[in-house]
């Protein structure tokens, strides 16, 4: 593999909704634009990761060379997040259609000014422990895919995770992570039952995707055109009316996006693809999929509680409290007595205490609101 280092553009898909971590997370502030792990927000986080992937040199800006792609509902308030990124650099989705569209019409912008150009298409709302050993293996599979082969990079799994799709893995292929190369990437696997995934930790062979891809802009394009015909037509017609200008292109988008096939890019493209590698990665990776994880991940003292310095903590252990008012200039104060594994999630407009163990269940709650009428809630 050659080590000269490719233009490298990050797109970073930032368009969910995050029911299960309600009430922190709405539908016009889901909780990719909260900090649920420090006090950074998970969008600006996986934004500060990847600069010096995309612009490694001293003295130059990578903000040129990310794109955020989100919904119209939360244009506004993810460029209030970045104000560093440039206002063409957001792609705006009128509608949602799934990643395939969404990552198509990236490749197809960027293809039509540099088709040789690797992108990153990484998702905004992870939390990364090891920043530096993430550099370096997202290094590693943008030289992959700008040798020709969309890439992809599977953690390497801790245990039997049935909420995580996998990636069957075959022989090495090259360059090394760890002692371990970069590797076929043989077929994905959706989210398997307890017995599979067992079954898929003790092989060895399989690893979790995490939904981060790496292409040449052409080659993806290519594969679109190849496996998704009526996508790639609709995609060179927006991208034909951006050449024209911001309204033609405004107009363009409006009209053919929403028609687009609402298909995953895993689904559309790549189970298609004949030849895939994939890069083992271990960097300390979780998907922040509730409020049991960002406990998990948190500071915590003694007891194992995390919350803030302010909160009043009396035999109490194994909690997590999040203050996400936007007015914290008040005295107000949290105290937990005699409790333990609970998770205390304050907003301007509701409360939240639920057993950390039934975290994953918060989307119910979030739909019994829906059911009764309360919509503003959520």
């Amino acid at each position: 593999m050659s080590d000269q280092a490719p233009t490298v553009v990050a797109l970073i898909l930032a368009g969910g909704a995050g029911t299960r971590f309600w009430p922190a997370s709405r539908a016009v502030r889901p909780k990719q634009l909260l900090p649920l792990v420090g006090e950074e927000p998970l969008l600006r986080a996986t934004v500060r990761r990847v600069l010096p992937v995309c612009h490694p040199e001293a003295g130059k800006t990578a903000w040129g060379r990310v794109l955020i792609a989100t919904g119209s509902h939360l244009a506004e308030a993810t460029q209030a997040l970045l104000p560093e990124l440039p206002a063409g650099n957001l792609l705006v989705e009128p509608v949602p259609r799934n990643t395939a569209p969404c990552i198509g019409w990236a490749a197809a912008r960027i293809a039509s000014e540099d088709p040789e150009a690797v992108v990153a298409v990484l998702p905004s709302d992870h939390h990364v422990a090891d920043v530096e050993e993430f550099r370096r293996v997202l290094g590693v599979a943008a030289r992959a895919a700008g040798q020709g082969t969309i890439t992809t990079v599977g953690i390497r799994p801790t245990h039997a995770e049935t909420g995580f799709g996998y990636i069957e893995t075959g022989k090495e292929r090259g360059e090394g992570v760890r002692g371990e190369g970069v590797l076929e990437a043989l077929r994905f696997v959706e989210k398997p039952d307890r017995e599979r995934a067992e079954g898929f930790l003790a092989s060895g062979r399989f690893l979790w995707n995490a939904g981060m891809f790496f292409f040449r802009a052409g080659d993806m394009m290519a594969a679109i055109r190849a496996h998704m015909p009526a996508l790639a037509a609709g995609l060179e017609e927006i991208v034909a009316a951006a050449k024209r200008g911001p309204e033609a292109e405004r107009e363009a988008l409006g009209r053919v996006f929403p028609v687009l096939p609402a298909v995953s890019i895993d689904h559309g493209v790549m189970e298609h693809v004949e030849t895939l590698s994939v890069v083992p990665g271990d960097f300390g990776w979780s998907d922040v999929g509730s409020f049991r994880t960002a406990w998990e991940l948190g500071a915590k003292d003694a007891a194992g509680n995390v919350g803030p310095e302010k909160a009043v903590l009396l035999d109490a252990r194994d909690n997590l409290i999040l203050d996400l008012r936007e007015s914290r200039g008040d005295k107000r104060v949290i105290a937990l007595l005699g409790v333990a594994g609970l998770c205390v999630v304050e907003t301007e407009d509701a409360l939240l205490v639920v057993p950390r163990e039934r975290a994953q269940d918060v989307k119910q709650v979030v739909d019994a609101l829906k059911a009764r009428g309360d919509g503003d809630l959520v």
